[in-house]
């Protein structure tokens, strides 16, 4: 498989298309298209409107500008304008799972965030000697969040966990690369961070 190859399925994989954010806007313009279809089928056959008659909307779009006040326009037409580039911005930008790639010479890996979470909650667990369940370990695209709850009375050296956590997140060689934090949350001083 040649890099470019490799590239692509790698981003595909990391990566989620657009799919839902499309699907909701063309959702969103077939109910108006089929409530403008049910009004004009309404005023056709000289039923009640829904909500408004085609002519009346129509009427009331021409006379809008001598009817409200400018600056009621001018908010009006912003927010248009920003839902406008939301939606824009939505559709361009690329979306990003929960995975990241770890460089594994010439192979490409794509690993789910939650393993690599679980996998240094046991290395920290394992090599700290604290138990499993109290270590927490989150991964997010740009940052690891390491929080370490020893039980009362267990000493624990909070560079030597710091060294453990950084050299394993080392290992795995993530890219995007992450940062890393480290907490000792004690009972008896729970809520004071280690400083990162």
């Amino acid at each position: 498989m040649t890099d470019s190859v490799l590239r692509t399925v790698v981003r595909r994989e990391t990566h989620s298309p657009r799919t839902g954010a499309m699907l909701l806007v063309v959702v969103l313009l077939i109910l108006a298209a089929v409530y403008a279809a049910v009004e004009i089928v309404l005023a056709l056959t000289g039923r009640q409107p829904l909500l408004v008659a085609p002519a009346a909307a129509v009427e009331a779009l021409a006379a809008l500008p001598m009817t409200v006040a400018p600056t009621g326009l001018i908010a009006a037409g912003a927010v248009i304008a920003l839902v406008g580039l939301v939606v824009f911005a939505v559709g361009v930008s690329p979306g990003r799972l929960s995975r990241h790639e770890m460089a594994w010479g010439d192979r490409a890996v794509v690993v789910d965030n939650g393993v690599v979470a679980s996998a240094l909650a046991q290395h920290v667990s394992t090599a700290s000697g604290i138990a499993r369940e109290n270590v927490v370990v989150g991964v997010a695209h740009r940052a690891v969040d390491v929080t370490v709850r020893p039980p009362v009375g267990v000493p624990v050296e909070a560079e030597r966990l710091r060294q453990i956590v950084e050299d394993e997140v080392a290992s795995y060689r993530l890219s995007p690369s992450v940062r890393t934090r480290i907490r000792v949350d004690r009972p008896r001083d729970a809520g004071r961070e280690d400083p990162r």
